[in-house]
């Protein structure tokens, strides 16, 4: 495993899925301004690298991730600072503009922020304990960090005002139930759960899931024509590519296709 930046996030590479950490494990991982910086730069790093077919997002420790760190939000305010306002968009426009499809592991906490940092990743495997919602209503605000977008465009928009006006922790359920998570397991089987969930995506076509993603992406913010417009654009990109030809002879043969990314 490599530190990145200051330390306070790291990558551990299994090509071809690559593990990004938070990782300040002592303060159950609570975010800084370092930490974002850092997590921005990891996953800046892992979208370029052309070995990667896809990411997990991982708390280093027993925890994914506290939130926000509190000293730091209390600064904040003391010193009318918005410089983490600035720094957590960057870090959740990384995540969403990765080349590869980011898989979250969601243990035993993610509050506020840390439910937030997980809205722009592909897929999420939640822990059956974990403590998943964004309480800002209850702290004298509302999540502003992507939520009020993000959130309705996953479970609609009923379900959005419930989740963000109640200010309560959803029940894992019935997060799986409403589609806002893929998978529910032990908490203590969270990491390798959002592990062999990236490794089934890595068994597939890397330009066909870079190409995917960025295809469904675009659903949500182009009219319905120019969205089949742009499929067809990225689609007719991968007709002359060895995967493309790989895969169908590999199916015809019956065997198992050996994709290269080209």
């Amino acid at each position: 495993m490599e530190s990145v930046g200051t330390g306070l996030a790291a990558i551990d590479y299994e090509l071809p899925r690559a593990d990004v950490y938070l990782s300040r494990p002592d303060k159950r991982n609570a975010m800084t301004v370092d930490l974002m910086r850092d997590l921005t730069t990891a996953f800046e790093q892992v979208s370029e690298n052309d070995d990667v077919r896809a990411i997990t997002l991982l708390g280093e420790g027993p925890v994914f991730c506290a939130g926000m760190d509190l000293e730091m939000m209390r600064d904040r305010v003391e010193e009318d600072s918005d410089i983490e306002r600035e720094v957590f968009p960057d870090l959740l426009d990384a995540i969403e503009n990765a080349r590869q499809p980011v898989v979250a592991g969601i243990k035993q906490a993610a509050p506020a922020g840390a439910f937030e940092l997980t809205l722009p990743c592909d897929f999420r495997v939640l822990g059956e304990a974990a403590t998943y919602g964004v309480i800002e209503v209850k702290l004298g605000t509302f999540p502003h960090g992507g939520a009020t977008q993000r959130l309705p465009r996953l479970v609609g928009l009923s379900k959005a005002k419930e989740l963000v006006l109640t200010g309560e922790f959803i029940d894992p359920e019935e997060a799986l139930d409403c589609g806002l998570v893929h998978e529910v397991c032990e908490d203590e089987a969270v990491d390798d759960r959002a592990r062999a969930f990236a490794d089934r995506l890595c068994e597939n076509a890397p330009l066909g899931l870079r190409q995917g993603k960025k295809a469904l992406n675009a659903a949500f913010e182009m009219p319905l024509q120019q969205g089949l417009e742009l499929e067809r654009s990225l689609g007719q990109k991968l007709d002359d590519t060895h995967d493309y030809r790989e895969g169908f002879e590999a199916r015809i043969e019956d065997r198992e296709p050996e994709f290269r990314g080209e």
